[in-house]
């Protein structure tokens, strides 16, 4: 399974981003598709999730702002984010849960600006 993410870069406080992660391979049609962002010197944080079933779920820094959703016709997910604010700021990765297993993206910058 390989997971492209793309979308991400300069915005101001209060701007606009949305973030694509396309799967490609021998992916299954039951799955968990997660974002995670990162800054430098702290772990990777779990900011949305989605399953194939459409249940979703935040982290609380998040929510009533960011959206994830999928095309399953695109094995694409997306994560719209919204009123975006300096603490925003990292590397987003996608990840895939197929079979028990966990795949990443590379990376995608998101640098909002204040």
């Amino acid at each position: 399974v390989q997971l492209q993410a793309s979308g991400g870069g300069l915005v101001q406080t209060g701007g606009s981003l949305r973030l694509s992660c396309t799967a490609s391979g021998s992916i299954f049609g039951s799955f968990v598709m997660e974002w995670y962002r990162q800054v430098p010197g702290a772990q990777r944080e779990r900011v949305a999730s989605i399953s194939n079933g459409g249940s979703t779920g935040y982290a609380d820094s998040v929510k009533g702002r960011f959206t994830i959703s999928e095309d399953n016709a695109k094995n694409t997910v997306y994560l719209q984010m919204n009123s975006l604010k300096p603490e925003d700021t990292g590397v987003y990765y996608c990840s895939r849960i197929d079979r028990s297993r966990r795949y990443w993206g590379q990376g995608t910058l998101v640098t909002v600006s204040s």
